[in-house]
């Protein structure tokens, strides 16, 4: 294993402050660089501030699958539905979605699953050693979670059970009567319910994210809250150009999300990322749920939290620039009075609504690891509904890729040239 001491006196730039960014610079600080936090917006502004705050270690499937096809116009049609894509935003989206739709093919969906499941196999604990390391964790939760169905919907229940199961993963099929033993106070219409049983969630993202960045800190990152405009990149360093700045680092790592693909056009890698713009709205509610609960038809996430109850999901695809459409954070309370009536509509205004920005590609694989033309700069992008689940496991393995230290996890299915 490389020796600390060959780490000493490197400068290391991470570019994105959300819950990536901020573990993989804990990380590499760790490993003894010099590291220092870029952000325009602040720690934790974009997806980790307002997400859904559920590690979803279950979620093995990629999301482009074959069964999902009868289901996309009804869910296309439908005002209620869970995915929408503007109209004036399709034409532009479409050579995305032809990369989705070919990513379906069972081999390729095959692969792509297995992928997945060895980041997520790995996930929770990562997130143990990091909560633990960074004593977070009061604000980790492994409650497990539930995915709800309604109506007579036993064969529905069984069906996924089997295909959840058959790829590893702990769930449990509960009938209605031992769902009120476990979480009382589901809406009369669910019938059935698989419980994960190994699955966590978080009380608050943006507290989790803002005392990971006080530990960072603490180890002696630096942050600079400054727009970075353009990159450059040669055997002596990377340049960062930001604020009519010009910042020299040893090395770069583009923790970026949603907003990674102009940068990684400047140093010459196409990359097919497209934004998911998920919405939440907040609740009050006398009682609440001891874990998250997912609705199978319904398409969305509750998840307890300090601040209230959340409603999370949807899909929109619009780009980076629209307005928000607040409209489908409405439509998140509606759906979640036929799962959880028991709820309180009191938040203040400026705190109920929120849009944030899930990177998402079309084989539902992030990109980590080296980029290949150039040995000083490295990828951790793109996790699209899985950031916070994924977040501590890639901070791992892009920290040992920085050392060129062999990863747990071979890292080639998530590598920037399978685009290139």
């Amino acid at each position: 294993m490389k020796n600390i001491s060959s780490s000493v006196n490197q400068n290391v730039a991470v570019i994105g402050a959300g819950v990536i960014g901020i573990s993989t610079a804990i990380q590499l600080q760790q490993q003894g660089y010099q590291v220092t936090l870029l952000d325009s917006k602040g720690i934790s502004e974009g997806c980790s501030k307002g997400n859904a705050g559920h590690f979803a270690t279950e979620q093995v499937f990629p999301l482009a699958q074959a069964s999902l096809l009868p289901q996309l116009p009804k869910m296309l049609l439908d005002p209620k539905g869970a995915l929408r894509i503007s109209p004036s935003y399709l034409f532009k989206a479409l050579p995305w979605f032809m990369r989705f739709l070919a990513n379906m093919r069972p081999r390729v969906f095959n692969r792509n699953k297995e992928a997945l499941k060895q980041l997520n196999q790995s996930a929770i604990n990562a997130w143990q050693r990091l909560t633990k390391t960074t004593n977070t964790e009061s604000l980790f939760h492994l409650n497990g979670s539930l995915l709800t169905f309604e109506s007579d919907s036993r064969k529905d229940a069984l069906a996924t059970r089997a295909h959840y199961k058959k790829e590893g993963v702990n769930v449990k099929l509960l009938e209605r009567h031992e769902l009120d033993e476990l979480q009382p106070g589901l809406h009369p219409a669910i019938t059935h319910a698989l419980y994960f049983t190994d699955v966590g969630h978080t009380c608050s993202p943006y507290k989790l994210n803002i005392a990971l960045f006080d530990y960072a800190k603490s180890l002696g990152v630096n942050f600079k809250q400054v727009e970075v405009t353009s990159l450059f990149s040669n055997n002596s360093g990377v340049t960062v150009n930001a604020n009519d700045d010009a910042l020299v680092f040893d090395k770069l790592i583009m923790c970026t999300g949603a907003h990674s693909k102009a940068l990684c056009k400047q140093l010459g890698y196409k990359v097919p990322i497209d934004t998911e713009r998920g919405y939440h709205y907040m609740v009050s509610s006398e009682k609440m749920p001891t874990m998250p609960v997912v609705s199978f038809e319904k398409k969305f996430i509750l998840t307890p939290m300090q601040e209230g109850l959340r409603l999370a999901g949807t899909v929109e695809f619009a780009g980076l620039s629209k307005a928000p459409s607040y409209r489908r954070a409405d439509m998140l309370k509606q759906l979640g009075e036929s799962i959880w009536p028991n709820m309180v509509d009191d938040h203040p205004e400026q705190d109920k609504k929120w849009m944030g920005f899930r990177p998402t590609l079309p084989d539902s694989l992030p990109v980590i690891g080296r980029a290949p033309k150039h040995n000083n700069v490295f990828f951790n992008f793109g996790h699209q509904h899985l950031g916070l689940t994924l977040a501590a496991i890639s901070a791992e393995l892009i920290s040992a890729e920085v050392q060129d230290v062999t990863p747990q996890i071979d890292l080639a299915p998530y590598s920037i040239a399978r685009f290139n």
